[in-house]
């Protein structure tokens, strides 16, 4: 998924902080205070600013499957930190928090970021440092197969970028084939916030849309920053759509579906994952109700894989929810955590010197039941797991209508 400001949060990293104290400091030999090898897992995500509710998801996650790794001592002899930084959405700061993350050689793994144009900043200088990444949440179909992807040139430009999240190349159509097909959407209204994730998430859900034979009523693209939608929403109005596709997040989307239906055009706003949060609901107001979403995955809450990491997230105590992207996260920092053991275990129990480049090796090959079910990678670096889901709000969060994969 997607792009916002600067500055990492004091009071967002402190249950990061006691957990880095709790597991022993680095000492002057590579070691930790405790006898064993440190090594550090970062994570990049916004941990202030609109896009906070799903990115202190992703860091509560990520950091729970980092202490778990720490009290079942799971790679012997290997005592694992947690460092989390805020990009606040903006691509700038992740390309920072990036150089910052190389600069540490403790860290051999990094859980995030959210937005797949932060995660453009970013790529090049993991990939230099050979320093693994793995998204919960980017869904930008490029990151993993080129910019040529659509076309059918699909190259890996970046070996050590990998997500547990699915594409838009799947998920656009996914919804495309729902509106269509079982919701009986005849002539949709394409709007997008012309950022990397809205845009390429639209494209893909029209085209599928399209060939379907479904109408495009009419297209059109806002200003997220903006909360005045009225030129987009008299478009919408006038055009006789009986949806409107949305390719952005929940912070626009929901202040949209309210003002689409102030206008009087009584029809559901739908869109991807950027938008499955509560606060969508918040924002979208009681008239939001019907409004429809598609998101990775099937419902983590109905996975038999997830109870354990559900009852887990509970007794930690956070405060925030785990969001959209937790069991992502969570299955994505276990991920570096294995390729960790993989490499440690190729190498007589002990870190190896280019463990960098061993531990990213191994995660090439990683292969798990996870929270979010089976958890490996394939030539691309893309999840193996295709699965999705459609939400529909329902009262004060969004319900699960119906899980599958893409047809054809």
């Amino acid at each position: 998924m997607r792009s916002r400001q600067l500055i990492a949060v004091t009071a967002a990293l402190a249950a990061g902080a006691l957990t880095l104290t709790a597991c022993g400091s680095r000492n002057d030999t590579g070691g930790s205070a405790d006898g064993g090898t440190t090594v550090v897992i970062g994570v990049d995500a916004p941990l202030t600013g609109d896009l906070s509710a799903l990115g202190l998801g992703i860091k509560n996650s990520a950091e729970l499957a980092v202490k778990q790794a720490n009290e079942k001592k799971y790679v012997k002899g290997i005592t694992f930190k947690f460092e989390a930084l805020d990009d606040q959405a903006q691509a700038s700061s992740g390309q920072q928090n990036a150089t910052k993350l190389v600069a540490n050689k403790d860290v051999l793994g990094v859980v995030g970021p959210l937005n797949s144009s932060v995660s453009e900043s970013m790529q090049k200088v993991f990939d230099d440092a050979k320093l693994t990444q793995i998204s919960p949440a980017n869904t930008s179909p490029s990151l993993t197969q080129g910019p040529k992807w659509a076309e059918g040139q699909k190259v890996r430009t970046y070996k050590s970028y990998f997500r547990t999240a699915t594409t838009d190349a799947i998920q656009g159509p996914f919804a495309a084939q729902y509106l269509f097909n079982k919701a009986g959407k005849k002539k949709v209204f394409v709007i997008d916030d012309k950022k990397t994730y809205g845009a390429g998430l639209a494209g893909t859900f029209k085209g599928e849309f399209t060939k379907l034979g479904g109408q495009v009523a009419g297209e059109g693209h806002i200003d997220p920053e903006s909360k005045d939608f009225s030129a987009i929403v008299t478009q919408v109005k006038s055009s006789g759509a009986d949806v409107v596709y949305y390719g952005g997040e929940y912070p626009a989307a929901g202040p949209l579906s309210k003002q689409i239906k102030a206008a009087g055009a009584n029809i559901p706003l739908i869109g991807g994952d950027g938008i499955k949060d509560k606060k969508y609901v918040e924002l979208a107001g009681a008239t939001g109700q019907g409004d429809l979403c598609t998101s990775v995955g099937a419902p983590v809450e109905t996975l038999p894989s997830a109870k354990e990491f559900i009852e887990n997230y509970k007794k930690a105590g956070y405060k925030d929810d785990y969001s959209a992207y937790g069991g992502y996260a969570y299955d994505s920092a276990w991920a570096i955590i294995e390729g960790v053991k993989k490499a440690v275990e190729a190498n007589n129990g002990k870190l190896p010197s280019d463990a960098r480049a061993k531990v990213l090796e191994a995660v090439q090959g990683v292969s798990f039941d996870g929270v979010t079910g089976k958890v490996s990678f394939d030539e691309f670096g893309d999840a193996t797991n295709k699965q999705l889901t459609v939400y529909k709000v329902d009262g004060d969060d969004f319900k699960t209508v119906e899980s599958g994969t893409l047809a054809g």
